[in-house]
């Protein structure tokens, strides 16, 4: 009875809708990947009430961490694991986000939906001021509207995201928006950012998907570059942006929500994928993210570290190469002044 409930409540939910010209991938109505998508929310809701979660804990105790201020510095390239898709980047000086969700659930609702089993790795109040924000996609696990509000109101950074989300942004007071197709690019100080294809979808409800653009960013400052998936299903797109804009510095690859394969795996990637991906990407260090934090899909949540060694087992990739992040880390990626 609750996903009948579930589906009246998204029912009453969406997000505006884009509207521009007919292009490759956009019909006027609705945005495509390369290959059709037909599975919908009443596929998830069948699936839903036919298969069984694994248990997840209620609670994970994780004292917040503090970014170093070694970290924060101008000739450093750091990456700070703050939460599923939410890391906090300091590229020479220039900080930004990506998808920050310091909400307590991944939900249009304060009372329901997906519950967050463990605190942010970094408080929202011990956040340097933030330059830029990249959001990859509309989903409530990325996209979150309280986190986003606050943020703006504190830095007015600016977002950077796909077409059409400016829309749900704009009607919550935030306009520092730059939209993106695509294969477009944008310079930020001295960063250039590309917005480029992956395989998955956007929605807040029922009526409103595939509504605005989903993708994926390229990060590339004169010393390095950063890919983030955002999320995605495996596909030759990771090959292609690997051979025309690799090597990468850094990659930041989601491992979760992947379980069962029938549902998730044309839009989300498993841990095996997840290396695949890496390896296509040619990328010198990659780190998981997008679990531990919302229980999204069927597997446990200790599933993704598991699944991950095994594939780095099978490729052949080290430990240090490629990771699963702990809460509240920092990693150094570069540092550019080395008599530091």
């Amino acid at each position: 009875m609750k996903y009948f409930f579930l589906l009246f409540l998204y029912a009453c939910t969406s997000a505006p809708y884009y509207s521009g010209p007919i292009t490759e991938h956009f019909n006027g109505d609705t945005f495509e990947n390369r290959l059709p998508q037909t599975k919908g929310f009443f596929t998830y809701l069948l699936m839903r009430l036919s298969t069984k979660q694994d248990p997840w804990p209620d609670w994970v105790e994780s004292k917040p961490q503090k970014i170093p201020e070694r970290f924060l510095k101008d000739g450093v390239i750091s990456a700070t694991f703050i939460n599923h898709s939410t890391f906090f980047l300091n590229i020479n000086g220039i900080k930004l986000l990506t998808d920050p969700i310091f909400s307590r659930r991944a939900s249009p609702f304060s009372w329901i939906g997906p519950k967050r089993v463990i605190t942010p790795g970094v408080a929202f109040d011990d956040l340097p001021s933030i330059d830029l924000i990249l959001l990859s996609h509309n989903h409530y696990d990325h996209l979150d509207i309280d986190s986003l509000k606050k943020l703006y109101q504190r830095d007015k950074p600016l977002i950077i995201t796909g077409l059409g989300n400016s829309l749900l942004l704009k009607q919550h007071g935030i306009d520092n928006v730059k939209e993106m197709d695509w294969n477009q690019k944008v310079e930020f100080k001295d960063l250039l950012i590309r917005f480029v294809y992956c395989q998955h979808w956007s929605g807040r409800g029922l009526f409103d998907r595939r509504k605005t653009l989903w993708g994926s960013f390229i990060v590339e400052s004169p010393e390095s570059k950063i890919y983030f998936a955002g999320d995605t299903g495996y596909s030759s797109h990771f090959k292609e942006q690997g051979d025309r804009y690799g090597p990468f510095d850094l990659s930041l690859i989601p491992i979760g929500s992947y379980k069962p394969r029938s549902f998730m795996g044309f839009t989300h990637l498993d841990p095996e994928q997840a290396v695949l991906a890496h390896l296509d990407l040619r990328s010198k260090k990659t780190i998981g993210m997008h679990f531990g934090t919302f229980q999204l899909s069927n597997e446990s949540r200790q599933a993704p570290i598991d699944d991950l060694k095994k594939a780095r087992m099978k490729y052949n990739v080290k430990e240090n190469v490629f990771f699963p992040p702990s809460f509240g880390t920092t990693y150094m990626i570069k540092n550019l002044k080395k008599d530091d």
